[in-house]
């Protein structure tokens, strides 16, 4: 299989067809102002995307209730106040072709106490692990909460449609809220919506049903789902997830109801906060060590479901990519990192045959100390001032150090910006 088969439009369930098998997963861009809104950097960012040539952009964390932020910087859709920049900002994401669909979520307990110092969460407890001080403890949601939550992500879905993104994610992993419904380690509930798993995953079948019935039947609507709790640092091939947690058998049933229920795409990633997939800021090295991420649970998924599967974390180069599509274990290629190095990536593999790899810098402030302190956070910037760049109209640099990054991060958000967030391994 060559570098055509990357060419190769798809075509969902729903009907819709994407022109090629390129699926730029989510980053948070951090480019929002204090009041939640899509900005003229997230137009030249989202632009500059789709002119790189990747069949899917997804847009990075769009939360439904601004009072609840995942992290400094998300934009929040809760009405129709920003319609006009969010058309401007689907426009830029659709140029050349593209789809560009708005990733929707709730962070649940998974919100720093300097963004949120009042969270909520299935249950009551505070977030597990070294982090844990970083946020407040939450407050568990009644069920006229839940049902509100539920109603907020059909109307953000709703509005993005209005707006004319072309598809919505809905984020059901990395151990935001729907996670924590999932998760019998944060759900600890004995009414409808806890206990076994059935009951477990029924905020997430309620959410998608009302996100459905929002967009209607020919609009894309995928899950980003976790295959288990398990942190990838730990074991890329573990079999279950975190003790007691969501496990790759219960993800399995979870993916055979979405399909049911008319999902057209599933994005499996994997970890969360307490958990996280990613312990690292070692650069390319680690992502030759460590090379795609989730096969072994892709290849388990293989046979089990009809609906189209994206693949995210650790593709650097096309050989990954047409092995994976050779295989049979992804109908999606989804990159995220290499995307605010190489905005062309896609186009430099499909057009010009390209056949090398993207490097990603090891990323250090030279200080051992505050490697160690902020290597989550230090990763997570770095890559944000490099989307930052290019939404000013700049090109990515590489050469830029982590304390110019950290510097950055403190200068964008202030002190929220050194409050640990949430570490994905999907990219």
């Amino acid at each position: 299989m060559t570098a055509t088969a990357l060419a190769e439009p798809l075509t969902l369930p729903c009907g819709a067809t994407v022109k090629n098998r390129f699926y730029k997963s989510a980053m948070n861009e951090a480019l929002a102002g204090r009041d939640c809104a899509p900005t003229e950097e997230h137009v030249r960012l989202y632009r500059t995307w789709a002119r790189g040539g990747a069949g899917v952009l997804v847009t990075g964390n769009v939360m439904v209730d601004r009072t609840q932020l995942g992290e400094p910087g998300n934009v929040a859709v809760e009405d129709e106040r920003d319609l006009n920049m969010l058309r401007r900002w689907a426009a830029a994401g659709t140029t050349n072709g593209a789809h560009c669909w708005m990733q929707i979520n709730h962070p649940g307990r998974q919100s720093p106490i300097t963004v949120n110092p009042h969270p909520l969460a299935p249950s009551a407890g505070a977030v597990d692990g070294d982090y844990g001080r970083f946020f407040a403890e939450p407050t568990e949601l009644t069920r006229e909460q839940i049902q509100d939550i539920i109603r907020r992500f059909a109307n953000t879905a709703r509005i993005a449609k209005k707006a004319d993104f072309t598809g919505v994610e809905i984020h059901a992993a990395h151990g935001y809220l729907i996670n924590q419904f999932l998760s019998p380690l944060d759900n600890r509930r004995t009414d409808e919506y806890g206990g076994g798993l059935e009951n477990r995953a029924r905020f997430l079948f309620e959410v998608l049903d009302a996100v459905r019935g929002a967009v209607g039947p020919d609009f894309p609507v995928a899950v980003k789902l976790n295959s288990s709790d398990v942190p990838i640092a730990v074991k890329v091939n573990e079999k279950d997830g975190a003790p007691g947690g969501f496990s790759e058998e219960e993800s399995i049933w979870v993916m055979k109801q979405l399909e049911a229920r008319g999902v057209d795409l599933i994005d499996i990633s994997g970890g969360t906060y307490a958990k996280p997939v990613i312990q690292t800021n070692a650069g390319a090295a680690e992502d030759r060590r460590r090379g795609v991420y989730f096969t072994d649970f892709a290849r388990r998924v293989k046979g089990e479901l009809s609906v189209p599967v994206a693949l995210t974390g650790g593709f650097r180069n096309a050989g990954d990519m047409e092995r994976a599509l050779d295989e049979g274990i992804t109908q999606m290629i989804g990159v995220a990192r290499p995307l605010a190095l190489v905005p062309d990536l896609p186009n430099r593999i499909i057009r010009d045959g390209w056949r090398g790899s993207v490097d990603l810098p090891r990323v250090t402030t030279g200080v051992k100390a505050l490697d160690k302190a902020f290597g989550g956070i230090l990763v997570i910037s770095w890559f944000e001032v490099q989307m930052n760049r290019i939404g000013h109209g700049k090109r990515p640099d590489p050469r830029i150090g982590g304390l110019r990054a950290l510097l950055f991060a403190v200068g964008q958000h202030g002190p929220a910006a050194l409050a640990p967030r949430r570490r994905k391994g999907r990219q």
